[in-house]
């Protein structure tokens, strides 16, 4: 494996007092997908968060592209090269597709924010369709691409996917994941979050397993799959390919 993007060592974090996860490390190198999988509570997405600088971590450290960045503000983090696709999508509603896109290229030259929108608009191009229409007046899966593309507007080298599966018809999440393919091969790391464990490993290199706040299991997503447990608790009966 190549040189980490990102390394994150016994990072700890939470609300106020309230501990939620503990002594978490992990890495993510260029180009390869890692997986969070997990129960709901587990902490997958508030790891998210602290790595992104939405909340402060209690301890730990967050290095990205050789660099500590642990408790650095998300508008430093994105200019140095790490977005975060939030769970729920977090997308300004009664503004325009266009302007949610470009409040995602804030940090690009203007010459940036015309290959960047270029990009977005190739990738899906329902957006460039939708360009003038509210965001809150799109469907789910339309929103959901809003969001990745408004993430993608900063030219990101490592991007934070927080559930982007939840809710969305089946055709759509087809669409997204291929869209996350491409990128992938493109050399873009992705650090996901995802429900769907099944779905989230056909897609991934590696994934990690987490309970009540640290990483309990990790391993390739092969590994992962073939692990009876995790098939058991993750993957219901599937036993392979669909």
């Amino acid at each position: 494996m190549s040189e980490s993007l990102l390394k994150v060592e016994g990072l700890c974090a939470g609300y106020g007092r309230v501990p939620v996860i503990r002594d978490v490390s992990l890495s993510v190198a260029a180009g390869e997908v890692v997986t969070l999988i997990g129960a709901n509570g587990a902490g997958k997405s508030t790891l998210l968060k602290a790595i992104s600088g939405l909340i402060k971590p209690t301890a730990g450290t967050v290095i990205f592209d050789g660099l500590d960045v642990t408790g650095t503000p998300p508008e430093r983090l994105v200019r140095q090269g790490l977005a975060l696709v939030p769970e729920g999508r977090m997308l300004f509603g009664p503004m325009s597709v266009h302007e949610n896109l470009l409040l995602g290229g804030h940090t690009q030259t203007p010459e940036g924010v015309r290959g960047a929108l270029e990009r977005v608009h190739t990738l899906f191009p329902v957006l460039a369709e939708r360009s003038s229409q509210a965001a809150a007046t799109l469907s789910g899966g339309e929103q959901q691409m809003l969001a990745v593309g408004r993430a993608l507007m900063s030219s990101p080298r490592l991007l934070l996917l927080d559930e982007p599966s939840l809710g969305l018809a089946p055709k759509v999440i087809a669409d997204i994941f291929a869209v996350l393919d491409g990128l992938r091969a493109e050399g873009l790391a992705i650090l996901l979050v995802e429900q769907d464990a099944r779905l989230a490993l056909r897609h991934s290199d590696r994934g990690l397993v987490m309970r009540a706040g640290h990483v309990a299991l990790e391993g390739t997503a092969s590994e992962l799959i073939s692990n009876d447990d995790i098939r058991l608790i993750y993957l219901g009966a599937w036993h392979g390919e669909e």
